[in-house]
């Protein structure tokens, strides 16, 4: 397997987001069917969001460009470049203050 440069991913995604209508991208970087974790590069425009959806289970998202606020119904975290949010085993939803680019691993199985 060769490596994936998450920085230039960040970058190639977060410009399909802004020129999107919905302002998201995303891309799969690895697992899917027949792993056992998915990894997901999310970015955002600023000001869009992902609106609330059930837990994927398992999960955390890291923060690899601008600022975002994962929001479940009792509790919100703000996170930037650089760190770590658990998600929450609740409906859930994220937000982007900035352009933003995230990392999403789920466990699958």
């Amino acid at each position: 397997m060769s490596p994936s440069s998450l920085s230039a991913l960040a970058e190639e995604q977060l410009g399909l987001a802004r020129a999107a209508q919905s302002g998201r991208s995303a891309r799969t970087v690895y697992g899917g069917s027949g792993h056992r974790l998915r990894q997901t590069l999310v970015a955002l425009a600023v000001g869009k969001s992902l609106a609330e959806h059930d837990s994927p289970g398992e999960a955390t998202l890291q923060v690899l460009r601008g600022q975002v606020r994962l929001v479940a119904p009792d509790q919100s975290w703000t996170g930037g470049e650089g760190d770590l949010l658990v998600i929450p085993e609740a409906r859930h939803s994220l937000y982007a203050d900035e352009d933003s680019a995230v990392l999403l691993t789920v466990a699958l199985g």
